[in-house]
């Protein structure tokens, strides 16, 4: 996420500029201390960096696309200059209709960048017992957004950390 975060930002100006964390519980830091949620970890990279970005962690655990859709507005208040759009795995563990997954999530980064921010569309993936085929229309799901919309795109939140009991 800080090598995302860092390609779409350049070098910020004196004023404190605004990067919300919009997601789900793995943006939220289910289970971990607030400190070491992903969010908490990019501002702390990130000021080490000096870069002077605020990172608000707008992660709301259990959070569907439906649901971070009618949370656009409160995230909105923060004026964000960068988002990163995590969501969707919630929505996969429950079977919902990719269709309407596609929908919300392209509408929640249409928002966003109707209010000026640039957006990293951060994809997530589904356990194989979903299927191949679930799976594959799942993935897509999140190039598309990212292609139709021009925003930045991450292909799998989790890379180099799903899987090591040690993260």
């Amino acid at each position: 996420a800080l090598a995302a975060a860092l390609a779409l930002a350049a070098p910020a100006p004196a004023v404190e500029r605004v990067i919300v964390a919009f997601g789900d519980s793995l943006t939220a830091g289910l289970g971990v201390a607030p400190d070491d949620s992903y969010p908490a970890q990019l501002q702390a990279q990130l000021r080490a960096a000096s870069y002077d970005y605020r990172v608000v962690n707008a992660g709301a655990s259990g959070d569907t696309t439906a649901g971070g859709l009618r949370r656009v507005d409160w995230a909105l208040k923060s004026t964000p200059d960068i988002v990163i759009v995590a969501l969707g795995a919630n929505d996969a563990m429950r079977g919902q209709n990719l269709a309407s997954v596609r929908a919300n999530l392209d509408a929640i980064v249409a928002r966003f960048q109707k209010a000026g921010a640039r957006v990293l569309v951060a994809g997530m993936e589904v356990p194989p017992n979903y299927g191949a085929r679930y799976a594959g229309e799942f993935r897509r799901l999140y190039v598309d957004v990212a292609r139709k919309r021009g925003a930045a795109f991450m292909p799998f939140l989790l890379d180099g950390v799903a899987g090591d009991p040690r993260l």
